[in-house]
This record gives C-alpha cells, sequence and structure tokens, in this order.
C-alpha cells in the first residue's frame, strides 16, 4: 500500500515556519526546504490542504474550496501558536503562497513570510488546469479503471475542475490581491523563470507593486528552473535565499 503524505512538524529552535503547499500537490512540495530549515535550528510545520494526497481528484474538488484552504491556513497558524510559538512566518508554494499572502495581510503577529512560483496577480496564461487533468488521468489510471472509465471520469471532472479554478482566481483577486496594501512587513519572492504552469512574469510585476507601496522585498529569479522551485534544481539556491531572508526578520 502506497503510503500517502501526511502534515508534519518538525520541532527545533524557537523561531517557527509555516510551509504551504501547492494546488494538487502535498506536503511532499515542502519537505527538502523543510529538512534545509530545520538543519538551521527552525521549527517547521506543513499542513495538508483538505482534499488533498488522497489519490483521487474528486477529493480536491469535493473536500476543497478556497475558503475551505484559508480556514486550514488559519487552523495551522492557531496550531502553531498553541504550541507554544510566538515568533511565526508563513510561506507558500503555487496556492499555498496565495494562502500566505493572506495571512500576512490579515494578521500582523506574524513576522513575515512570502511565495515560491504563486499567482498572486492575474494573468492571462495558466497550464495548471491541463495539469490538473493529467494528473487525474494518472491517478484513474493507478485506482485500476479501464480506459473507457478513464475517459468518463475526466470528462465528469472538467467543468468541476474548471469551476474550482475559476473560484480559485476570483478569491485571490477580492480577497488578496485588492488588500496588497495590507502587507507591512518584508515579503519574500522566489520564481522560477522557466514555469510551465504559471506566467514567471507575474512576480516581478507583484515585486513592482509591493516595492511602489514602500514595502521592502526580497526577490529572486531562478532563470533556468520551472514551477516547483522548493524541489528542482534551484532548490539548493531557494533554500540559501529563505534562510537569509528569516535572519532579517527573526
Amino acid at each position: 500500500m502506497l503510503k500517502r503524505p501526511e502534515p508534519f512538524f518538525f520541532e527545533h529552535g524557537e523561531n517557527a515556519v509555516i510551509l504551504l503547499h501547492a494546488y494538487s500537490g502535498s506536503t511532499n512540495d515542502v519537505r527538502m526546504l523543510a529538512r534545509a530549515l530545520e538543519r538551521e535550528n527552525y521549527s517547521i510545520y506543513a499542513p495538508q490542504f483538505s482534499g488533498h494526497a488522497t489519490g483521487d481528484p474528486w477529493d480536491i474538488l469535493r473536500q476543497g474550496s478556497p475558503e475551505q484552504w484559508w480556514q486550514d491556513t488559519q487552523q495551522a497558524i492557531s496550531f502553531v501558536r498553541q504550541k507554544g510559538y510566538t515568533k511565526i512566518s508563513v510561506f507558500g508554494l503555487s496556492l499555498g503562497g496565495i494562502f500566505a499572502t493572506l495571512a500576512l495581510e490579515n494578521d500582523p503577529d506574524l513576522l513575515g513570510g512570502g511565495v515560491f512560483s504563486s499567482p498572486i496577480l492575474p494573468s492571462d496564461h495558466s497550464n495548471v488546469p491541463a495539469m490538473f487533468m493529467s494528473l487525474s488521468a494518472h491517478q484513474f489510471k493507478q485506482q485500476g479503471l479501464t480506459e473507457t472509465a478513464q475517459q468518463q471520469a475526466l470528462t465528469a471532472l472538467a467543468p468541476a475542475s474548471q469551476a474550482q479554478l475559476k473560484a480559485i482566481t476570483q478569491f485571490t483577486a477580492e480577497r488578496v490581491q485588492a488588500h496588497l496594501s495590507q502587507l507591512t512587513r518584508p515579503f519574500f519572492i522566489g520564481q522560477g523563470g522557466q514555469d510551465e504552469l504559471i506566467d514567471a512574469k507575474v512576480a516581478s510585476r507583484l515585486r513592482d507593486q509591493l516595492q511602489s507601496q514602500g514595502l521592502a522585498v526580497d526577490y529572486h529569479w531562478f532563470a533556468n528552473a520551472g514551477h516547483v522551485i522548493t524541489v528542482n534544481q534551484a532548490h539548493h539556491e531557494l533554500e540559501h535565499a529563505v534562510l537569509t531572508y528569516l535572519k532579517t526578520i527573526y
């Protein structure tokens, strides 16, 4: 039986970092970064978004929603505080970055954080819908469905997937993008130049907008890296950049 990814909490030093994973991803997205930070005496919590990492794409659509994932994020922050930590930062990969940013807009007691490959600003370019359908096809095949059943499942899944992705875009615009002026702490942005899922130029646009508000931005462009910079060839550089940033906020 394949072991499913689960939330993890690496308790180490007094400074805590929350890491949020990507859409249709899991805590495996951020485990390498978590271990690198733990080695430098940070305590790391990585929750798992509702509906994710079950092996069934329908669970993301039926159990998950932007509002539910925002609740998951708030619960993660509460969990870390209940463990006695007061010095907390929050980062997110892709979808996770949307909720990390929302948390930083709404929670004045967080020390900082930021985003990795995250579509905070709008863009016409996204390969996320195709990625989700491809991943779903793989999962349906793993479930042992016949080819006909796989096709029927994908046909049924497509409109529900499109509706959820549209809801994420709307949520981001209304709840996150519209309130970027509420960010007050230094903000980290990491982006791969060869991002295959979202428009990489969103990162520099976000940097420019935040800097125009007078916010300190720690911006990192990994020219040859794809979307998942927490695990691809950029991960060592990213880990170093995050650690350097963390030393400025704690």
